[in-house]
This record gives C-alpha cells, sequence and structure tokens, in this order.
C-alpha cells in the first residue's frame, strides 16, 4: 500500500460521482471479472480465472503481495450504489535516471462493459496525474497497453500521454505452467 495516497476520495465523472478507494480482499472476484471482461483479456486470462479454486489461491496470493508491499496499491472506483465499476493498478518506482526521480506505473486499468464511456476510466485517470502523482512526487506517470487496444490508445492520447517508447516482454515459463 503507497500509504501516502489520500484515500479514499471523491472524483466527478460525465455523469455521477464515484468514489476511489483501496481494493479490498473482498473486491477481488470483481476485479478479476473487470480484467477478464474483454477479448483480449479473456483470451489472455479468461481460462485461468475461470479454473476454479487454483485460480482464486493464485489471485488471493498476489492480492496479498500487491497490499503488503508499500511501493503498491490497487485502487477500484465505485459508483453511488457501492458497485466497483473500474479498477487500476499503481506501482511506484524510484529511478536512477531523470535526476534520481521517481516514476509511477499504471497497470490493469478496467471499466465495467457496461460502464464504459461513461468518464469513470477518465475520473481514474486524471486523479492518478493530478492527485496521485503530485502526492508521490514523480516526474512521470508512464503504462503499457497491449498493441491491439488501440481505442484504449486514443484514450490515453485524449488525457495527454504520449506514446514515446516501444515496449517489449518476454514470457517466463513457470514450473507447473501448461505454457
Amino acid at each position: 500500500m503507497i500509504s501516502r495516497l489520500d484515500l479514499p476520495t471523491t472524483v466527478p465523472t460525465r455523469g455521477a460521482a464515484v468514489v476511489i478507494r483501496r481494493a479490498t480482499l473482498d473486491d477481488l472476484g470483481t476485479i478479476v471479472r473487470l480484467l477478464t471482461d474483454d477479448p483480449i483479456s479473456a483470451a489472455r486470462d479468461g481460462a485461468s480465472a475461470a479454473s476454479g479454486q487454483e485460480a482464486l489461491l493464485a489471485h488471493s496470493e498476489a492480492f496479498r503481495q500487491i497490499a503488503a508491499d508499500p511501493g503498491n496499491d490497487l485502487v477500484v472506483a465505485e459508483d453511488a450504489d457501492g458497485v466497483v465499476v473500474g479498477t487500476l493498478q499503481l506501482t511506484l518506482i524510484p529511478g536512477l535516471s531523470r535526476r534520481g526521480s521517481a516514476r509511477l506505473l499504471v497497470e490493469s486499468v478496467r471499466v465495467s462493459s457496461a460502464q464504459r464511456s461513461a468518464g469513470i476510466g477518465s475520473a481514474l485517470m486524471r486523479w492518478v496525474t493530478d492527485q496521485a502523482a503530485p502526492a508521490l512526487a514523480v516526474s512521470l506517470v508512464q503504462l503499457t497497453s497491449d498493441a491491439a487496444r488501440v481505442d484504449a490508445h486514443r484514450f490515453y492520447e485524449r488525457l495527454g500521454f504520449v506514446a514515446s517508447h516501444v515496449g517489449f516482454k518476454y514470457a517466463v515459463e513457470r514450473p507447473g505452467s501448461d505454457a
């Protein structure tokens, strides 16, 4: 948990405001559903998310690690009825480049498919850039997005993010995985 973040907080959207708060273990099932609620993620994560007890244990352990790490935070956005409608993960990365400044990595940004285009994603990301980043004294907010997510790229560019780098990944086969 990144303790310097002042949560919960209420932020406006195009419709009703949402409350951004730290995720709890009770939110885990909803977060996993949000993460797999599109064709790209479903192809990558859907099978593991639906595979029962083993997936639940893996997600629970990952949640505990994120919650225990002082450089990580997992937040959710909930509507006026207390329904979780969005999520994202933040990782504070200290660095030597940029004169020793830290950067904030944003990952796993998701909004419920039923709530997309309501301004919730924009509200979450504006909270990151306008409140979280200054509170954490970072010089840069960065994120990666799957190359196939063209709509998401336009969304981030509308918010002022610049596609300035090319990202690379290397998949590591874990013992016991079917990869």
